[in-house]
């Protein structure tokens, strides 16, 4: 049995993935949609012209993980495509934040996203993909984003990695650095702090647009897809330019507008 394994599949871009990968892939047999949100996978699954089989996880949830996997093992699974999806942000000074929520973020971001991916490379064959949501907040450190900005540093490092670990078995792996998205993120994100980045409006991105070019890396076997011009050039000067004075440079910004 042939299937996609999406993680965060709830809603926002792992919803997206799914839905524009519904349209495309003849040779799937099952979607496998991991979530928290029951309502919402099921909406989700109703609009997909493929079999579709849920799984109400928590990705942190490692007894969740075994009893996932021992499924894969049951219907012989072969995982043609792994996205993972799943993760949060929380913005705001570090020493005022949350503790739980703040390891909660390392726990998702980082751990969680290796053990899917360590535990589904088994399962692959010749010409699997590989996507893993990583950020435009992976380039640099961000006051006031620390630990998410970290945690995403490691996702896109740790892919870029990966993707040359498993050339030689021809699965390619893509690390996706969207800036910011029109979904539900900043919502949750904000709830006790303001990003540094106010002016995200002028570079926010539609998530049918940012999957849609992640799907054309993947199938050309990039190891990092980055959408939009702005974007793009924040990538470039990340490069160019110590993070010292980009650093510098915000900081000035946040001062004058407060």
């Amino acid at each position: 049995m042939n299937v996609v394994v999406i993680t965060g599949a709830s809603g926002g871009i792992g919803a997206e993935f799914a839905r524009q990968l519904d349209n495309g892939l003849r040779s799937i047999d099952e979607f496998w949609l991991i979530g928290r949100n029951e309502i919402k996978l099921n909406k989700l699954a109703k609009a997909l012209k493929h079999d579709v089989r849920i799984f109400l996880l928590d990705v942190t949830d490692e007894l969740g993980l075994d009893e996932f996997e021992g499924f894969l093992t049951k219907y012989d699974a072969k995982v043609r495509m792994l996205i993972n999806c799943a993760g949060y942000g929380i913005v705001g000074n570090f020493a005022r934040a949350d503790r739980e929520g703040t390891l909660g973020m390392i726990r998702t971001n980082c751990e969680a996203l290796t053990s899917v991916t360590h535990r589904l490379i088994p399962y692959m064959r010749r010409n699997s993909r590989i996507i893993q949501l990583a950020s435009s907040a992976a380039f640099l450190p961000q006051q006031d984003f620390a630990v998410y900005a970290a945690s995403k540093a490691y996702v896109h490092s740790f892919t870029r990695a990966l993707n040359r670990e498993l050339k030689e078995r021809r699965i390619y792996v893509t690390s996706v650095c969207p800036g910011p998205v029109d979904t539900d993120f900043f919502a949750l994100a904000e709830l006790r702090g303001k990003s540094v980045f106010e002016f995200k409006k002028y570079t926010m991105a539609s998530p049918e647009a940012v999957v849609q070019k992640a799907l054309r890396d993947s199938v050309c076997k990039r190891e990092v897809s980055v959408y939009g011009v702005l974007i793009n050039m924040f990538n470039i000067v990340s490069k160019l330019f110590p993070h010292k004075c980009i650093l510098d440079l915000l900081a000035l910004y946040k001062r004058i507008h407060g």
